[in-house]
């Protein structure tokens, strides 16, 4: 447990603080208009704080904290350490979904349209986000017949617009063609202004001018230019009828519900611009630290607002005051480039509104409870019969798997899969390779522990470097190997060298009778076929091996491969080196089309098709 720090040795300035376990690991972060008076109120007597804080102070050994000018610069400074160092006992946030985003490019000289998830990029304006890529695509067939601009890659783009000739969708009026130059560049511009303001719920002067043309063309007896914009308007009203309409052309906010107990709370975020919902976010949140309603909702809204790639609104409706709303309005006008307003819906449409977001909140959530309490228990069960089974008395809350995959001695590698919380952690695993020439997996496993046990004796500095390695330096409360006795007398000669024999428990699990050896015990562990603790066994036994595998295939196929790159007619290591570059790997190299690899610029044509073939094992025997 930490000790108390004479008060006269913290500032009162704002700042952030940041307290550490043993091994110099960050458990916690948080900020404060005084640092004095809010780390003051963690030395008192562990009784009186919450057993959430309790736990925290209890684990901590050190704190640090840095000051800083004010308190918006403390908010800014702690959401930048939290995103750095994740500690465990701040409140955790995940998207419920991972919501696809209609996205339009404009760091090119002919914008494309297209859908994008994940982290957001620079030059691109992004709506929605929606719940599915279907919805995307849905809307996107009925705009581009009213907004026709590129939905190609840039590779076909070059491609068409070397061969003077354009693609299908151009000739089924998807596309206006600018690869031939069938649109200028300044109405092209303007389609896509024209678009961005449609999908951001400005719809009714396209409605208005529609049927206007509409109106002209018949009175001048263009009977069948009027049928057509007849048609394209109803294109435009049924794209509109995929927006639900909740107020007038005015009203332009982003609406936040939530419903949450001691534990977990579930937010459904409404994007509402000229009275349409144009799109809809959930998250979900495990609340590690002591937080009331207002500091989890402020909270929230520090996180979202970090990360948008939409445009923010004036106006943010919440159904209670965040915890430091001033702050947080500041912070969000600077990110907004203009004024914004937090407030809560009390009466009307906008009341009426939030009730509907906020039961969104309560439906998401007892989803979301209802399948992970099946899940949880299940994951507790087998952990806690694994550790009665091992003879372990800590709680397993972090398991290393380990497996060696090999061809007669080459390509010999390593493989590190991991496991908290009884659920796999893709994000933590590690693939080694080894620095053998000879078939040895005994000597193969005592190189791949060592190397991995000797980041846990890193100087703390350097152990903090990069969230990849902090992640590297968690000590794991049981390693298991993939293999029988041999391989379980390695790992304990990799502990023992390390110096941690005795401290992580250790066990391996052997493929031909799924027996589990533990050290100094000659029988194996009885654990009974079938049940939950085997399972999780397996399942982590599976996985390093499939990873290990992988991992294998990847080195020789990539070896192969280059040889097979470097032969192709007029590809030698200079263009395989700037192919690389370009596409960043080789199966992002073997997924692109032929069309693509005709359109690479500085490749000529029939090279690129010489490699497709070649990375496709087309022979001419084939065509």
């Amino acid at each position: 447990m930490i000790k108390r720090i004479t008060p006269s040795l913290i500032p009162k300035e704002p700042g952030s603080y940041l307290f550490k376990d043993g091994d110099g690991r960050v458990i916690y972060v948080g900020k404060a208009t005084s640092l004095r008076n809010r780390l003051g109120s963690y030395f008192q007597p562990i009784g009186n704080l919450h057993p959430r804080t309790a736990a925290m102070v209890s684990e901590a050994k050190s704190v640090e904290w840095i000051v800083v000018n004010n308190e918006i610069e403390a908010l800014i400074l702690e959401h930048n350490l939290i995103q750095k160092f994740r500690p465990r006992f701040n409140v955790r946030m995940t998207d419920d979904k991972s919501y696809p985003f209609l996205a339009i490019s404009t760091d090119h000289q002919w914008p494309r349209a297209g859908i994008m998830r994940g982290q957001r990029k620079k030059g691109a304006r992004y709506y929605g986000p929606y719940p599915h890529q279907a919805a995307i695509r849905e809307i996107l067939d009925l705009i581009l017949r009213t907004f026709p601009i590129r939905t190609c890659l840039d590779g076909q783009f070059v491609r068409h617009e070397r061969l003077g000739r354009p693609c299908l969708l151009y000739h089924i009026g998807r596309c206006s063609g600018p690869c031939i130059g069938a649109i200028t560049a300044e109405r092209y511009n303007q389609l896509i202004a024209e678009m961005g303001r449609f999908l951001k719920g400005e719809t009714k002067e396209f409605v208005e001018k529609a049927k206007a043309e509409m109106r002209s063309a018949a009175k001048e007896l263009n009977f069948e230019q009027a049928a057509q914009i007849r048609d394209r308007l109803a294109l435009i009203e049924k794209a509109i009828d995929k927006q639900q309409m909740v107020g007038g052309e005015s009203f332009n906010s982003d609406i936040f519900g939530v419903f949450e107990d001691e534990i977990e709370a579930a937010v459904q975020i409404f994007f509402v611009r000229r009275g349409r919902v144009v799109g809809r976010k959930g998250i979900l949140i495990d609340k590690v630290e002591d937080l009331d309603s207002a500091s989890l909702l402020g909270q929230v809204l520090e996180k979202y607002y970090s990360e948008t790639p939409l445009e923010i609104p004036i106006e943010i409706i919440v159904p209670l005051f965040p915890a430091n709303c001033e702050v947080i309005e500041q912070w969000i006008a600077s990110i907004r480039g203009g004024p914004t307003h937090i407030r809560v819906a009390t009466r009307g449409d906008k009341r009426a509104l939030l009730e509907t977001v906020s039961n969104n909140a309560a439906a998401e959530f007892k989803r979301n409870r209802m399948s992970r309490a099946t899940d949880h228990n299940s994951r507790a069960r087998a952990l806690t019969s694994l550790a009665e089974a091992l003879g372990i008395s800590a709680p397993l809350l972090r398991i290393e798997c380990y497996d060696m995959s090999h061809l007669q001695g080459t390509n010999y590698v390593g493989s590190m899969v991991v496991m908290e919380d009884g659920l796999l952690k893709r994000s933590d695993y590690r693939r080694f390779r080894v620095n053998i020439d000879k078939n040895d997996d005994y000597a193969a496993m005592y190189e791949v522990l060592s190397r991995r046990l000797n980041h846990l004796m890193e100087p703390e500095d350097s152990r903090h470097t990069g969230s990849s390695v902090r992640r590297f330096s968690y000590p794991p409360s049981l390693i298991l190997v993939d293999g029988g006795k041999g391989q379980l007398r390695m790992a304990q000669e990799a502990l023992r060298d390390s110096g941690y024999s005795g401290e992580i428990a250790l066990a391996s699990l052997a493929k031909q009778f799924e027996e589990v050896f533990v050290p100094d015990k000659v029988d194996p562990v009885r654990i009974p076929r079938g049940s939950d603790a085997i399972y999780l066994l397996q399942q982590l036994r599976d996985e390093a091996h499939r990873f290990a595998i992988s991992y294998h295939r990847e080195l020789r196929t990539k070896g192969m491969t280059l040889s097979a790159l470097e032969s192709t007619p007029g590809v030698g290591p200079a263009r395989v080196k700037r192919l690389l570059s370009q596409f960043g790997t080789i199966r992002r190299l073997r997924a692109a089309s032929l069309d693509e690899l005709e359109g690479i610029g500085w490749l000529p044509s029939s090279v690129g098709r010489n490699l497709y073939e070649v990375l496709h094992g087309i022979t001419e025997q084939s065509h």
